[in-house]
C-alpha cells in the first residue's frame, strides 16, 4: 500500500471517529435537554413555572408585602387530561391577596372510576412573567396523588407572589395571576389497570 492510500485511510478513520463522537455528542444532548430545560425554567420563572419557597423566605415576603400594601387577583384553573377518569377543579376561581403574605388555595378532586388511579399534577402560571414571583410552599403538585374508587380529596396549594414583582418593569399592569392545574396519570402507575 503506498503512502497516498494510506493517509487518505487515515483521513477517512479521522473522519469517521469525528462524525461517531458527534453522533453520540448529539444523543447526550438529546437525553439531557428535557432535565436541562426543566431545571432552566425553575430556576429563570421561564415559560410560567412557578417556585418552590421555604418557610424563612415566605416570612421574609411577608415583611416586604406588608409593607407594600399592593394585591392582586389570582384565578385558579383546573383539568384533567383525557385519559384521567376525575373530576378537578379549584373551590373557588379568584381571591385577591396581598403580595408577600401567604394565602392557601384549595382544589378538589375525585375518582370517577371503579379502579385505583395514581396522578401527578402539572402547573403553569399566567402571565409568564409571573411565574417567577409566584412562590409555593406546600403543593399537592409535589407529590403523586392516588384516589381510591369514588374518593374525593381537597388538597391545599400554600403560596404567596414576592415582593420583587413590584419592582418588575415587566410585571407593571398586570392586575391578576392564573395558576393551572391538569392531571395526568402518574407515569410510575403502569400497574393499574386500563379502564
Amino acid at each position: 500500500m503506498n503512502s497516498a492510500a494510506q493517509s487518505l485511510e487515515q483521513k477517512n478513520l479521522k473522519t469517521g471517529i469525528y462524525a461517531f463522537m458527534g453522533a453520540l455528542a448529539m444523543l447526550g444532548l438529546g437525553y439531557a435537554a428535557v432535565p436541562l430545560y426543566d431545571l432552566f425554567c425553575r430556576v429563570t420563572g421561564f415559560g410560567g413555572t412557578t417556585q418552590v419557597a421555604s418557610e424563612a423566605e415566605a416570612q421574609r415576603a411577608e415583611q416586604l408585602g406588608m409593607a407594600a400594601g399592593k394585591t392582586i387577583s389570582i384565578r385558579f384553573d383546573g383539568s384533567v387530561a383525557r385519559d384521567v377518569p376525575w373530576t378537578f377543579r379549584p373551590d373557588q376561581t379568584t381571591d385577591t391577596v396581598q403580595i408577600g403574605v401567604r394565602d392557601m388555595a384549595t382544589y378538589v378532586a375525585r375518582n370517577n372510576s371503579s379502579v385505583p388511579i395514581t396522578g401527578t399534577a402539572t402547573f403553569n402560571v399566567e402571565p409568564e412573567q409571573a411565574g417567577r414571583y409566584f412562590n409555593k410552599i406546600q403543593c399537592f403538585c409535589f407529590t403523586e396523588q392516588t384516589l381510591q374508587p369514588g374518593e374525593e380529596v381537597h388538597m391545599p396549594v400554600l403560596y404567596f407572589i414576592d415582593p420583587a414583582a413590584l419592582e418588575d418593569e415587566n410585571m407593571k399592569g398586570v392586575e391578576q395571576i392564573t395558576l393551572s392545574y391538569t392531571f395526568h396519570k402518574s407515569l410510575n402507575a403502569a400497574a393499574e389497570p386500563e379502564l
